[in-house]
């Protein structure tokens, strides 16, 4: 595959709450600027003073990863005022081209240029060269995208599959699933179980399963009572997490084929790798009947590389240098 080395490019990774920017040249990645969201009106103020302060090259194009929905190269952050729009941005800033995209869509372009040392194994094989590479990640919500290389072209698919129907496997799923329906209807990935309010809403449901009193806790603290043996509850909400990310990554791994494969990223997960390695996520990955041989050989490995989405950004500009 041909790769478009480019000239001096804006980068950014914007969120809810901060954005981080940096300029690259070549195979040369500058410091990275960190912005508070709410520090700043607009993005493209925020944008001219990045630029401002670098006292580089004025750079003739930007690559945006926002933390939300993409139509039409705009993006309307749900937990911030920022409208990212690149069609506005491109003519307002001098810019030859803006390209703004979701975060798990950079993630993605990310998997090609990871190395060993940004990523912990969690089972499988070395994956197969060529096959689609899926990156799912708990977090604020629950983010799934795949990238998918044919006839030399690279792809990567946004998906919105956390809010797709949460799967029970076993009775006591089913019962937490029933708990959580009656409280919000539909019970899906990202709200049920995979996310920060996903994991409080499985401490909440199993305690009245259990029948059992416990403290109010937030994702954070849940996962720090489960690490430390402080909550029996909040161990089991953990457990049951890390089993249902292994049986949602099984699922959208065959889903999309991904026998090159399946990467977990995200802020919560990190936070727990040796849990999660010790977990039932594995083999819930594989419990898939007769499709069991085809996942047994896909590697699953935990991405801990902080500056993983500068890694995509470039690797989309290197290969899409309009």
């Amino acid at each position: 595959m041909s790769v478009v080395r480019t000239g001096n490019i804006l980068f950014a990774d914007i969120g809810g709450t901060n954005a981080r920017f940096a300029l690259g040249n070549g195979d040369q990645l500058g410091s990275i600027d960190y912005v508070r969201v709410a520090d700043v009106p607009t993005v493209r103020e925020a944008i001219s003073d990045v630029l401002r302060r670098s006292g580089s090259e004025k750079p003739r194009k930007a690559v945006l990863a926002v933390a939300g929905p993409v139509t039409n190269n705009r993006c309307v952050m749900t937990n911030s005022p920022w409208i990212i729009d690149g069609n506005e941005l491109q003519p307002a800033l001098g810019f030859d081209s803006v390209h703004v995209l979701n975060d798990f869509e950079v993630l993605a372009w990310s998997l090609p240029a990871l190395q060993p040392a940004d990523m912990i194994p969690l089972g499988g094989q070395s994956g197969m060269a060529g096959e689609p590479l899926l990156v799912v990640g708990p977090g604020t919500g629950f983010g799934v995208s795949c990238l998918v290389e044919r006839h030399g072209a690279r792809l990567a698919v946004v998906t919105e599959a956390g809010h797709a129907t949460l799967p029970a496997e076993n009775d006591r799923e089913d019962r937490v699933i029933a708990v959580l329906r009656r409280r919000f209807g539909h019970v899906s990935i990202e709200r049920g179980a995979l996310s920060g309010s996903g994991l409080q809403s499985l401490y909440e449901a199993l305690a009245e399963v259990d029948g059992v009193r416990v403290t109010q806790r937030d994702a954070a603290g849940i996962t720090k009572a489960a690490l430390d043996g402080s909550c029996e509850v909040s161990r089991a909400a953990l457990e049951m997490f890390c089993a249902i990310l292994g049986s949602v990554a099984g699922n959208l791994a065959v889903t999309f084929g991904a026998r090159g494969g399946v990467y977990i990223a995200g802020g919560i997960v990190p936070r727990f790798p040796e849990f999660l390695a010790a977990s039932a996520f594995r083999a819930r990955f594989e419990a898939k009947g007769r499709f069991q041989d085809y996942l047994h050989n896909v590697p699953t490995r935990l991405v801990t590389k902080p500056d993983a989405s500068f890694v995509g950004l470039k690797m989309f500009a290197d290969h899409n240098p309009g």
